[in-house]
């Protein structure tokens, strides 16, 4: 079914919408939820209630890619359920990693400038991303948006986890380069 007519049926209010939605999108929000959380039921629970959210999104917003839209909506709900779990500890999954990678680039204080630049930084990210080369491009976001480990990312790719973790290393500080040049402090 085309993701339009999926869309219709949310605004419609048809109670199939969750199910059509499941049968396309259900095993890729399950995966952007399991690399996040490193647990097969609170993934399956954060993608329930990526369903949920977009029933009770879809009166008020038509979102123009489908599955953007349910992937951000994993994506935040999955990293919600992440610190409410480890909120005394930070735990083994890759998400940690993930995190502990792009603190240097990219600072957590949460004070009112940084709350009012933060959709200025999000476009500058944005275009930090789209101005990469297709390969890193792809590896960067598999890896910062998706949480996938480097080793996936390296059999994919038919490269050394090393090779991979090194592009990575390097593409980081291009991007605090990147930010610097453009006035953020790191």
């Amino acid at each position: 079914m085309e993701d339009s007519s999926i869309v219709q049926l949310y605004w419609d209010r048809n109670d199939q919408a969750i199910e059509v939605t499941d049968a396309k999108y259900g095993r890729y929000c399950k995966s952007i939820a399991k690399n996040i959380l490193n647990n097969e039921e609170d993934a399956e629970e954060c993608v329930n209630d990526t369903y949920l959210n977009a029933w009770n999104a879809m009166p008020t917003h038509w979102p123009e890619q489908l599955a953007t839209f349910l992937g951000k909506i994993t994506r935040n709900l999955s990293f919600n359920r992440y610190r409410h779990d480890h909120t005394q500890k930070r735990g083994r999954g890759e998400i940690a990693l993930v995190l502990d990678e792009l603190t240097d680039c990219i600072s957590d204080v949460d004070n009112v400038e940084q709350v009012i630049d933060r959709q200025e930084l999000i476009k500058v990210i944005n275009s930090f991303v789209k101005s990469l080369p297709t390969d890193k491009r792809n590896i960067f976001v598999r890896r910062y948006w998706y949480a996938d480990s480097v080793s996936d990312i390296a059999r994919d790719y038919g490269r050394l986890q090393g090779t991979i973790s090194k592009t990575l290393e390097r593409t980081r500080k291009q991007l605090k380069e990147y930010l610097t040049e453009r006035g953020f402090e790191i």
